[in-house]
């Protein structure tokens, strides 16, 4: 740069070097930044690295210095102090951030200043670059020898700026979410489980009034007259009453409640509580004892599907649905593999040892409400709440459980819905609930016919999810009521043979006990539970 001075008689011309005289027109921005120009030579721009890097070395000025006019004591102390800054947007369009932890940003690896470090450190907004960083990253590039070839190289930070998640391909996110269910499912979680009785003798033990019964074949069911025991602990109504499967346990009864726990009692003995399970958030629905007598099963409408260990507590499977749960049911040959249904148009088989949905059966309803399993498992009956004038086809439904083919939905033409329904032990027959204050009776086998000279009613439904079952025996049907009855129907004329009155709220379930006769279990909306004799 040359500078020209005309006098009276003389021209004077001084060789001005380029940094003295841009100091001369702006002393201000010349004591806080650096200046360079993309035409300068790789040696000049040598010099100014090194003199910059000589001054951070000395007492350098708080005035020249970048990094310490936005973070100061970035030198001295180990500042958390940080400053958010937005850069040019005209040139780069991005934030960059002041502060002193030398892990978010990386210097270029050259040994010159480019010009994107120029146009930052001569902007108001420097990039702020720990000295410690960029004495190291400046003595390597030099004893690299070659600078000019790695001007433009850019490092990326191993840390990603805060508040920023990196983008994550759908494909991945789904092996992910596979991969974690498949290791909860492996590494059993523990229930919440309240021990209410003596502990694991209690659960393991054989009551002495069964023991009698173990051996023999079942006599003659008797309708049950007299109350035993009088079980109130749930907070909710109990949605379910179900004996334990396994002959030798089956002084124990499960019960699923509204007030989103699960307990077992010993309803032969004691009349205690044995076991709580609160796995849960919201109300439990279904509930089901597996074959083995170890497990239960539970589902609810928090759409959780929860098999869980009655002596330890701990989740053998624990896995979210996509809808909210109102049946369950195991398969009768195959212990490993359930059926599930809800408020959605499909039904779901799954099976417990991979925890995933090996089946789906879709119908064109709103809900199914109850599924019952023919005998050997190979087709199965679904009831929904389809009650709209052209949809009397689809209340009860026939599957093939391997296919997942619609066998037959021309069963049941009347425009009720049918809450549940219940096999007969020893006859191809069985039964339907329905809102109508009735139980139809049909046949097991194709076409699955109704018998209508047969109709049991007399009892109320008016809504609610009533149960209805067979006796071991056969030769009783029993119902509840929505007015706390207990219904007893002689099943080959369907007339009432007794009635009891059982609850002073709506009757939901009502179950005879597998071995020991005339044993009855009844449950209301109130949360109670009794046992009758």
């Amino acid at each position: 740069m040359w500078c020209c001075r005309s006098g009276a008689s003389q021209i004077i011309i001084w060789r001005i070097p380029p940094r003295d005289f841009w100091s001369l027109l702006y002393p201000t921005v010349m004591s806080s930044s650096l200046v360079a120009y993309d035409d300068s030579e790789p040696e000049a721009e040598t010099e100014k690295a090194d003199d910059f890097s000589t001054s951070r070395q000395g007492s350098l000025p708080s005035s020249a210095n970048p990094v310490q006019h936005f973070a100061p004591g970035i030198l001295s102390t180990k500042s958390t102090y940080e400053t958010q800054l937005t850069e040019n947007t005209d040139n780069f369009g991005m934030s960059v951030v002041c502060e002193d932890r030398p892990e978010h940003y990386a210097l270029n690896n050259d040994s010159h200043l480019t010009s994107y470090s120029r146009r930052a450190y001569s902007s108001p907004t420097a990039l702020c670059v720990p000295y410690k960083n960029y004495e190291q990253t400046l003595s390597s590039s030099r004893n690299s020898g070659n600078g000019a070839s790695q001007k433009r190289t850019h490092t990326d930070s191993p840390t990603a700026p805060k508040g920023i998640r990196p983008y994550i391909p759908k494909r991945l996110r789904q092996e992910n979410s596979s991969a974690c269910e498949k290791k909860e499912s492996d590494q059993s979680t523990s229930c919440d489980m309240k021990l209410d009785g003596p502990g694991e003798q209690a659960v393991r033990k054989i009551s002495e009034l069964i023991k009698p019964y173990l051996g023999s074949r079942y006599k003659l069911t008797e309708v049950p007259r007299s109350l035993i025991f009088h079980m109130s602990e749930h907070n909710g109504p109990v949605n379910a009453v179900q004996w334990c499967t396994v002959r030798e346990q089956s002084h124990m009864l499960l019960s699923a409640s509204m007030d989103k726990t699960i307990k077992v009692w010993d309803a032969v003995d004691t009349g205690g509580c044995l076991r709580t399970f609160s796995c849960h958030s919201c109300a439990v629905r279904a509930a089901q004892w597996s074959s083995c007598g170890r497990r239960i099963l539970s589902g609810g409408f928090d759409s959780m599907l929860h098999l869980t260990d009655v002596e330890t507590g701990k989740q053998i499977i624990s896995s979210k649905n996509e809808f909210r749960i109102s049946t369950l049911k195991f398969h009768p040959t195959d212990s490993n593999v359930f059926i599930c249904g809800g408020f959605s148009p499909e039904v779901k088989a799954w099976d417990t040892r991979i925890c995933k949905v090996t089946r789906v059966y879709k119908a064109a309803v709103q809900q199914t409400l109850d599924i019952l399993f023919l005998p050997e498992g190979k087709e199965f009956l679904t009831s929904t709440d389809a009650v709209s004038r052209d949809s009397a086809d689809r209340t009860i439904i026939a599957w093939d459980f391997q296919s997942a083919a619609k066998i037959s939905n021309q069963i049941f033409h009347e425009r009720y819905t049918c809450p549940s329904l219940a096999l007969h032990p020893r006859e191809s027959a069985f039964v339907a609930q329905t809102n109508g204050n009735y139980m139809a009776l049909f046949s097991s086998q194709r076409p699955y016919r109704i018998n209508k000279k047969k109709r049991y009613e007399g009892h109320k439904v008016e809504g609610f999810a009533v149960g209805c079952e067979f006796s071991p025996d056969g030769t009783l049907l029993v119902t509840g009521s929505s007015d706390g009855k207990v219904f007893f129907y002689n099943y080959h004329t369907s007339r009432i043979v007794r009635t009891l009155s059982a609850h002073r709220e709506a009757c939901v379930s009502a179950v005879f006990h597998p071995v020991l006769p005339s044993l009855l279990a009844t449950s209301d909306w109130a949360g109670e539970i009794k046992i009758w004799q």
